[in-house]
């Protein structure tokens, strides 16, 4: 998905599903520093994905309050 896309998708969200996508994706890097650790990760620039995409959900969380 290109990043535009991704971020107007974010923007048409509400604060508790930004919230929860947000706990997800925190999930997921906690998963992908775990298999990096054990060398069980392939695709290393996955972490820095979902690292930017985290700063995406959290910029838009942080927009939404002070709206």
């Amino acid at each position: 998905m290109k990043t535009k896309d991704y971020v107007n998708e974010l923007k048409a969200k509400s604060v508790e599903e930004l919230n929860s996508d947000l706990v997800a994706a925190k999930k997921e890097l906690f998963n992908l520093k775990f298999q990096n650790a054990t060398n069980q990760l392939e695709n290393t620039s996955r972490i820095k994905i979902v690292r930017k995409n985290i700063a995406r959900i959290q910029t838009a969380i942080s927009e939404k309050a002070n709206a």
